[in-house]
């Protein structure tokens, strides 16, 4: 447990630093500052100088947390700033939902349960920094956290989660028609029971599905009619009733 809260301010750290550079030295931040909440709040002509003065506010604290020694207070005042970021997304998600809240970027994506879980996080880690004891850090530790803290932000998510996506799509082709063996009998008799054809020959069937096959991505579903063969042929594409056919043979 001493590890893991000794790690704290190093993840804290990295995280403020990123956040405060983005705001101060980021080269959309200015044009995308009145798209944010921050706007609402604070007035579109001073929301690039509150942007910017919380960039200072993170770097600040960022600095605080890896000058050695570390003290108490620099773990509460990351505290009191992870604080008011959960406020602010508090107020963003309320009076703009339709706004970003400008924390990392100039995305323009609304406040999410994401944006909520990862100041919780920041929060959760501030709170154990303030009571780290002296002790090495866990490499292990930070490398997770991290790696959480980037999953919540949804600022990178064209950079992992959007590419992963278009490889998941490629690698299961939700949209392909599935191979004929893939389509299950049943499936196909549902299709077929609800068809103008099986309507119309109903009344000479005299038995259950004789046989089936498929064949050129048609499945053939065969039944007795009295003294002939009612063949029904049934698309393995689509569930478009109308798309069945049935002939009857003279066996």
């Amino acid at each position: 447990m001493h590890g893991i809260a000794a790690s704290q301010p190093y993840v804290i750290a990295a995280f403020l630093l990123w956040a405060g550079l983005v705001k101060l030295f980021g080269r959309r931040m200015r044009a995308q500052a009145g798209r944010t909440a921050l706007a609402r709040l604070a007035g579109p002509a001073r929301a690039v100088p509150a942007l910017r003065l919380v960039g200072l506010a993170e770097l600040a604290v960022a600095a605080a947390l890896l000058a050695p020694p570390l003290h108490p207070v620099d773990g509460v005042a990351a505290a009191l700033l992870s604080a008011g970021f959960l406020a602010y997304l508090t107020y963003a998600y309320v009076a703009a939902p339709t706004s970003s809240c400008g924390c990392l970027g100039t995305h323009s994506r609304p406040v999410d349960v994401r944006a909520f879980a990862r100041a919780g996080l920041l929060l959760a880690g501030s709170l154990l920094a303030a009571a780290a004891p002296e002790g090495p850090a866990l490499p292990a530790v930070i490398v997770l956290e991290a790696a959480v803290l980037l999953a919540l932000s949804a600022e990178l998510d064209r950079h992992w989660l959007t590419p992963l996506r278009g490889l998941l799509v490629r690698v299961r082709r939700p949209l392909a028609i599935p191979p004929p063996a893939a389509v299950p009998l049943e499936a196909s008799l549902h299709l077929l029971r609800r068809s103008a054809a099986y309507c119309s020959a109903s009344a000479q069937l005299t038995s259950d599905v004789l046989e089936s096959w498929d064949e050129d991505g048609i499945r053939f579903v065969v039944y007795g009619a009295r003294d002939r063969t009612a063949v029904f042929a049934v698309p393995l594409a689509g569930n478009d009733p109308a798309g069945v056919r049935v002939a009857l043979v003279q066996p």
